[in-house]
């Protein structure tokens, strides 16, 4: 892996640590947008855990909650790295977004199930269930958002530079 590559991963994993620590809208992260960029961009696998330890240490201090349900919120982020393993054969604007989207949807559904399951908020039967999905809408927005903002600029920031450096815009020949 370049080292460059390595660098930016594990600048995004700081991101993330630190995007936990202030202020923002709930579920307004960048988490997802990490993952699927590191999957995307790490020619080592092993390197896709460094986001998953940066949330891992924030979920230490910031306080655990039901196992289950942390389970579901991690799971969804391994899904987003199977997203993003398969982005990265078919890379382009269109799959990123689609994957960026995707990547909102399945971590929408799958964390809202396992907050239903797990949880005592919600009547365990269909009612609760939808319930429990309908209330979640406004978060959802915010995933949607997040998801689509942060993918939006690791990629595109990645991609221009790597654009800029080919074209020799950025380099300086003396």
């Amino acid at each position: 892996m370049k080292k460059t590559n390595l660098l930016l991963i594990i600048l995004a994993s700081a991101i993330i640590l630190a995007a936990r620590f202030i202020p923002h809208l709930p579920n307004f992260s960048p988490l997802a947008s990490v993952v699927l960029f590191a999957s995307v961009y790490a020619k080592n696998k092993k390197y896709l855990i460094l986001p998953f330890i940066a949330l891992l240490i924030s979920d230490f201090f910031i306080g655990f909650y039901h196992i289950g349900i942390m389970l579901s919120v991690y799971g969804s982020f391994a899904l987003v790295a199977v997203i993003g393993t398969v982005l990265k054969k078919h890379l382009n604007i269109i799959n990123t977004i689609t994957s960026s989207l995707a990547a909102a949807l399945f971590f929408f559904l799958i964390t809202n199930l396992a907050v239903w399951y797990f949880g005592n908020w919600y009547s365990h039967d269909l009612s609760g269930l939808v319930l429990s999905y309908t209330l979640a809408i406004p978060f959802f927005k915010n995933t949607l958002f997040s998801s689509l903002l942060y993918t939006g600029l690791l990629f595109g920031v990645y991609e221009g530079s790597k654009y800029f450096y080919r074209e020799k815009i950025l380099v300086h020949n003396k």
